[in-house]
């Protein structure tokens, strides 16, 4: 009976690592029947199974959606493999993925309709060497997310190229941890965005000729709020000029053209080792929310900032002063000279009296010949006080490094 036992419990192994090592392999190539073809094959693949695009490209005119966990879809190629929806017809995404376990690589989305992929809900999702594109260059009418997952954790983008989206070309948001290296943003609103997420690393990046270049912020009125310990090092964001094309009411349509990176209500961001310049407005802005909510539990600070060990090239030579308030500030206060980094100084009412808790003031360290702005309210409101800081050591201090973000990159 044992050994009954244990021949029973080696053929159902033996089968379990078969069926593991032969999961089905399916090859989908260009026709005219390309959407029900990758659609169908979403719908009855099993955890596994690998769904293979051929290059050419793939006209398609309906949203692709895929609800099954542990698949991989991948093309030969970003710009091999091009799945093309400029007469889609219907649904609001290129692609959606719901399920877990999922990587996407090796392909790319022209022209979705509204985001060309979205993310959400998931546990471990990868996009590698993904690429999304709206090919009209910069205009309202493009989608608003190029990469766009959300709700999600463990998320990894590697490789991977966002071209003209109206919002955010690589956009992780109410997410947990999250990695977005060696990619490049271009020619979007908002270049590489971390919004009301949890411990992030975005590092070896190219952002350049976005309106903004990177962006880590936390808005009110959603499910996650108080984003933190994001860390933003060894990137490029430079060139940063694009006009603003954001449609008519969304928040990043506030961002003024030429601005570097962005830190806006987060607390526990490190910004480090980056190269950061020719961005006409500023290279670094630090800000408070300042719009008006009714979100009780929303904090609109910033705090914890450290920046430090950055390279800074020229900036401030072209301020959009159309965009908000941020530009015509800087350029008051500035008169004309605008500095690499801003503070809008904006804090809650007790810390303007009393001071900020040492470990949330911000940290300024080692960035070269950079220069820096920060307001002081209460000098800027009262006649005859100073209404700015621009001696960079009162910003000096000890850095305190936040960990690496890490998690199992091999599901």
């Amino acid at each position: 009976m044992k050994f009954l036992k244990l021949f029973n419990q080696s053929i159902v192994g033996l089968l379990f690592f078969s069926s593991s090592l032969y999961s089905a392999v399916q090859i989908i190539q260009p026709s005219e029947n390309a959407y029900e073809e990758i659609q169908e094959a979403f719908i009855l693949a099993e955890p596994g199974d690998v769904i293979r695009l051929t290059s050419g490209t793939f006209n398609l005119q309906d949203s692709l959606s895929l609800d099954i966990e542990g698949v991989q879809v991948e093309g030969e190629g970003m710009d091999q493999t091009v799945l093309n929806f400029a007469d889609q017809q219907s649904g609001a995404q290129g692609l959606s993925v719901t399920s877990d376990n999922v990587t996407l690589q090796d392909f790319s989305i022209n022209n979705a309709k509204g985001d060309a992929i979205k993310v959400k809900g998931v546990t471990n999702i990868k996009f590698l060497r993904v690429k999304t594109e709206w090919t009209n260059g910069p205009s309202p009418e493009n989608g608003a997310y190029g990469l766009y997952p959300v709700e999600s954790t463990n998320v990894l983008i590697d490789g991977c190229v966002a071209i003209g989206a109206s919002d955010a070309g690589i956009y992780v948001g109410q997410s947990k941890n999250i990695i977005v290296r060696n990619s490049r943003a271009e020619f979007n609103v908002a270049g590489i965005e971390i919004e009301n997420s949890y411990y992030a690393d975005v590092f070896n990046n190219v952002a350049t000729n976005n309106t903004g270049g990177i962006l880590v912020f936390d808005l009110p009125g959603l499910p996650q709020q108080g984003g933190h310990h994001v860390r933003v090092f060894n990137n490029r964001s430079i060139g940063n000029n694009t006009d603003n094309f954001a449609p008519e009411g969304n928040i990043v349509g506030e961002v003024p053209r030429g601005t570097g990176i962005i830190i806006q209500a987060n607390s526990d961001v490190e910004i480090f080792n980056n190269e950061i310049g020719d961005n006409d407005t500023v290279n670094i802005a630090v800000v408070t929310y300042g719009s008006e909510t009714e979100d009780e539990t929303y904090y609109p600070h910033p705090k914890s900032i450290q920046i430090h060990s950055n390279k800074f090239g020229p900036t401030g030579y072209n301020p959009d002063t159309s965009k908000g308030e941020l530009a015509k500030i800087l350029f008051e206060l500035s008169e004309g000279n605008m500095p690499d980094i801003f503070w809008d100084g904006l804090l809650p009412i007790s810390q303007l009296i009393f001071g900020q808790p040492e470990e949330e003031k911000m940290i300024i360290s080692n960035n070269g010949d950079a220069t820096v702005l920060a307001i002081k309210p209460i000098g800027y409101m009262v006649p005859f006080l100073d209404p700015a800081i621009l001696d960079i050591n009162e910003f000096d201090g000890e850095i305190s490094p936040l960990a690496k973000v890490e998690f199992d990159e091999t599901f």
